[in-house]
């Protein structure tokens, strides 16, 4: 995959893509990085469509799973895994314009997409992985780590916490908001990347709700959440 390329051209020319593959179910997409076999089987309880993007493959293997299908440049993953898996799994994306991440969320149609090993160990591929949720809004799609999760806010969102839960904002470029529900509330602020952010925020008293101007927050949850993220993005 290249390591070089603009967000707003990609952008641009991703709005005309319609997906590759189109699930009714929720799926799960697999990367190369960490992803403890716990969250594995929990996320497959809940999206059961297995997707892998490129080296993801191998790590489906490992745990003794085989991906409905394997998107991206295919240049990690193992000629071994490519034995074991059927070719009209594997779908090829040749340009290098974008991650392996990209090339997956944007081939894949579905209702809720959860994303693991995309979150580490390596710091690069993490905040990759941030860039392409910004570059998709159009997509719903849950990054899962074991100890947290992080999704780009729709322009409303309505989240059920339990009171005290940590809230962190994460702007990817500058955006004004509203909120209701937290320790710290947003209305009247101006976030922007290398200033303003809203890392640590509290939730009150179980009801947070949040509006944003434009779709370039992301909010960053603990892991335990995830349930709660799922009924309030679908």
């Amino acid at each position: 995959m290249s390591g070089m390329w603009s967000l707003a051209r990609f952008r641009d020319n991703c709005a005309i893509m319609n997906p590759i593959l189109q699930f009714e179910s929720y799926v799960t997409l697999l990367g190369a990085g960490e992803c403890a076999a716990s969250d594995l089987a929990q996320a497959l309880e809940l999206a059961p469509v297995l997707v892998a993007a490129d080296g993801g493959a191998d790590r489906a293997l490992r745990a003794g799973l085989v991906p409905d299908a394997v998107i991206g440049d295919l240049d990690s993953i193992s000629d071994q895994a490519r034995d074991r898996i059927p070719a009209d799994r594997l779908i090829h994306i040749s340009e290098q314009d974008s991650t392996d991440f990209d090339k997956a969320l944007r081939s894949v149609g579905a209702p809720l997409v959860l994303a693991l090993g995309m979150l580490g160990p390596r710091a690069d591929h993490m905040l990759a992985g941030l860039n392409v949720l910004v570059g998709h809004p159009d997509r719903r799609c849950i990054l899962v780590s074991h100890s947290d999760v992080v999704f780009l806010a729709p322009p409303r969102l309505d989240l059920t916490l339990p009171p005290g839960a940590r809230v962190s904002l994460f702007p990817m470029a500058p955006v004004r908001g509203t909120s209701t529900g937290l320790d710290w509330p947003i209305d009247g602020l101006e976030f922007r990347p290398g200033d303003r952010i809203g890392t640590s925020n509290r939730c009150t008293d179980g009801q947070v709700s949040l509006t944003f101007e434009s779709p370039v927050m992301l909010v960053l949850l603990d892991r335990a959440e995830l349930g709660a993220v799922i009924a309030a993005l679908v």
